[in-house]
């Protein structure tokens, strides 16, 4: 394997251009059922807890989906694509970061874009029970993040066959900036505005060292993270937190048959994040498109037509890359 950068296939649906339709489409207009889901808690060695998600599906491969940030199994893209792997036949389960299943997590820690430590967890868990399953990991934007400095962390010893990774924002400090400019504050409003909603309904119930802190004041990303993300967490400030958890240093470690999918218009971050060809390891395909916003790539003829690229590119990648895969 070696690594390539190669151009997308994407063409974006003509009533929909520009990075702000193709963002907020999806996630404002979109509706489909979701797939019917048992809900799993599983406990951590820590003493909390995570809600892993099962999808009815088929006996194909296993599939895990890690959502963005504030996501959850209600997230439109999440609930898309798990439908598109059930009718492909393949298995399916969710993991929610530390409380973003709708209940807050017992420890003082949550999550992170750079926290892989569950994610490792899961896997181990999955691999436990089903030693002899196919398993591959798609991430969205901060859950995307997470996989990829995982994959890295692992090298040639991650015990997934196939990853892939959409819209991830490979250098959080940028991305951060990149937020506070222009129209993209609004997607930083919205984000923080749940942030700061999940904050004080998890200090009911769990103390937090956060004395003197305004919740109120967090208006932006570097403020919360200064404030919060990084003093629960154990970094020593926000930029150490940036500099620590993005995921660009890691890539040149990744052996996994990983796609990444990405759009040099989308709105969290300015196309200077992504990384180039000589900073990638030798399982990633790098995927640029101009044009597809973030964890948006909507195409079709009409808005009553509107058809999400994603799904079909991704499940294509899968297919790809575990034919004959078998696990020793």
């Amino acid at each position: 394997m070696r690594a390539r950068v190669v151009s997308s296939g994407f063409r974006p649906a003509p009533w929909l251009a520009g990075p702000h339709g193709q963002t907020l489409w999806p996630n404002s207009v979109r509706r489909r059922a979701r797939p019917p889901v048992t809900v799993e808690r599983v406990d951590t060695p820590d003493g909390d807890f995570l809600d892993l998600a099962w999808a009815e599906g088929g006996n194909g491969p296993l599939v895990l989906l890690l959502h963005g940030l504030e996501g959850s199994l209600r997230s439109p893209y999440v609930v898309g694509m798990l439908d598109a792997l059930r009718r492909r036949g393949y298995a399916a389960v969710v993991m929610h970061f530390r409380g973003c299943s709708g209940e807050p997590n017992r420890r003082t820690r949550g999550y992170h874009s750079g926290e892989t430590g569950d994610l490792a967890f899961v896997v181990g868990e999955l691999r436990r029970r089903y030693p002899d399953r196919v398993l591959a990991v798609i991430g969205y934007s901060l859950g995307g993040n997470v996989l990829l400095k995982w994959l890295g962390e692992c090298a040639e010893t991650a015990p997934v066959e196939a990853a892939v990774a959409v819209s991830v924002p490979f250098d959080l400090a940028a991305v951060a900036a990149r937020l506070e400019r222009g129209f993209s504050r609004f997607y930083q409003w919205v984000l923080l505005r749940r942030m700061r909603a999940n904050l004080r309904r998890k200090l009911r119930r769990v103390p937090l060292p956060l004395d003197g802190v305004r919740i109120a004041s967090l208006t932006s990303f570097r403020r919360f993270d200064q404030a919060v993300t990084a003093p629960l967490h154990g970094f020593a400030g926000v930029d150490d937190y940036y500099a620590r958890s993005s995921s660009r240093q890691y890539l040149a470690s990744v052996h996994t048959p990983t796609l990444i999918l990405h759009a040099l218009d989308d709105p969290f971050m300015t196309p200077e994040v992504v990384p180039r060809h000589e900073e990638l390891g030798p399982g990633i395909t790098l995927e640029l498109s101009t044009t597809g916003g973030h964890v948006g790539f909507v195409s079709g003829a009409a808005p009553w037509a509107a058809r999400y690229w994603l799904e079909g590119r991704i499940i294509e990648h899968l297919e790809q890359a575990l034919r004959g895969a078998l696990r020793p």
